[in-house]
């Protein structure tokens, strides 16, 4: 580092971790660029490495020409460009972040709304981590507890009764079972919502389309079958970042497009995380909706929420409404907001508090996978032998492990860090 320094900036001494108005000049002394120069010594720094930021000008070839300068001055000690996420890779590996907190820079660079970027930060300053750990150590501690117990197996219904093991299991499950319900709401910030409408045609999914986004994102006819293929779009709706599509009617038909159109439907339907299947309220007995059903609920995947939206009710009295479904009116508004309440719901943002973090589809896994071993641990505590009830704890708590990167295999590591943009 001090070579580089000292070809760059001749003469300059640079006093660690504050700024310094330097001249930048290029290999024949003229000046690039007047630039803010800080220099940070190892450990105290982003990466706990020796660390040289140079603030310059905007402009991609000023920064180009300070590029290839930094790159020339460097070559004999080995200078090369970072790699994506190398920047914060090299801080988890020198331990001055977990790799929750880690993976929270991404997020908070990727975030698209308000939400998802307060959730991010609380991530990045250690919220989430913080509840893996505490909950790590009471998972050790009585897992110390048990193996512990293996010593005296003449007393151990004693130890497990003195111990209250079986009670501190079902607490952590709890604990675990909130941890859950928290990381969902993390995921959806930072993925947001899959909603897919679905229906036969002509019921009203572009125009539900077009009144959730605010905007004519699809064409609407009287024409059954004109959208004939999916349309995406994404909105927020009360902070709930949602991912509409739009799809083809689902019918029987020998149209070689429209066939596409109504796989390519069914395919969203097999990634969704909402369906909406819309009704008209005026032709509920169909056969082309029950042709409908009959398509879609061989694609559900299990655990997706499944609504039906009975619209178009503003073409019949109040009285003839009483069907199973949410009542809505694309026409007239009516339903929308109940709609949207109920999205909410499904994404467990009703209960949104200003401690919500930031969670991935692997955090939820590594959690899921906690609450299983723990579960068998509560079922089981009074007839399962110790080691195994030992041997569930341990395999929650490296469950758990993974999220914050004490327990993670190396090519698991790689595939996450290669997904961070340059110069992360």
């Amino acid at each position: 580092m001090d070579s580089i320094v000292q070809e760059l900036f001749k003469g300059k001494v640079l006093k660690p971790r504050f700024a310094h108005l330097c001249p930048v000049e290029d290999d024949d002394g003229q000046a690039i660029d007047q630039a803010i120069v800080i220099r940070f010594v190892a450990p105290r720094s982003y990466t706990g490495e020796d660390v040289l930021e140079i603030q310059a000008h905007g402009g991609t070839a000023i920064q180009q020409m300070i590029m290839d300068r930094c790159m020339r001055v460097g070559s004999k000690v080995g200078l090369r460009y970072a790699e994506p996420g190398e920047f914060t890779q090299r801080a988890f590996l020198n331990g001055r972040i977990d790799l929750a907190q880690a993976e929270a820079v991404a997020d908070l660079i990727d975030a698209g709304s308000a939400a998802s970027a307060r959730a991010a930060a609380r991530s990045l300053q250690g919220c989430f981590s913080k509840r893996i750990t505490d909950l790590n150590e009471q998972l050790i501690d009585l897992r110390a507890f048990v193996e512990a117990t293996l010593d005296f197996p003449e007393e151990e219904i004693e130890f497990i009764e003195n111990g209250h093991v079986a009670q501190r299991a079902v607490d952590l499950l709890g604990q675990v079972q909130d941890l859950s319900k928290s990381a969902m709401r993390g995921k959806v910030l930072r993925d947001g919502l899959t909603v897919v409408l679905v229906g036969s045609p002509n019921v009203g999914k572009s125009s539900l389309m077009n009144t959730l986004a605010g905007d004519e994102v699809a064409i609407v006819t009287d024409i059954a079958g004109t959208t004939r293929d999916k349309i995406e779009y994404a909105i927020e709706v009360d902070g709930v970042p949602i991912k509409l599509i739009d799809t083809a009617g689902l019918r029987q038909t020998e149209d070689t497009v429209e066939m596409i159109g109504i796989e390519r439907t069914l395919k969203a339907i097999e990634n969704a995380d909402v369906i909406l299947h819309l009704k008209d309220v005026t032709r509920l007995a169909d056969e082309e909706d029950q042709t409908a059903m009959e398509l879609i609920l061989p694609r559900l995947r299990e655990g997706v929420e499944f609504l039906t939206v009975v619209n178009k009710v503003d073409l019949v009295k109040a009285e003839d409404t009483a069907v199973d479904g949410l009542l809505l009116s694309t026409k007239t508004g009516f339903g929308v907001e109940v709609l949207t309440q109920e999205l909410r719901r499904i994404a467990g943002m009703s209960e949104v508090s200003e401690g919500d973090f930031m969670a991935r589809a692997r955090h939820l896994d590594c959690i899921a996978r906690a609450q299983e071993h723990l579960q068998n641990v509560v079922l089981g505590i009074g007839s399962m032998n110790l080691e195994i009830a030992a041997e569930e704890l341990r395999l929650s708590s490296n469950a758990l492990g993974e999220i914050v990167g004490q327990t993670l295999p190396d090519d698991l590591l790689g595939m996450i860090f290669s997904r961070f943009c340059i110069g992360k």
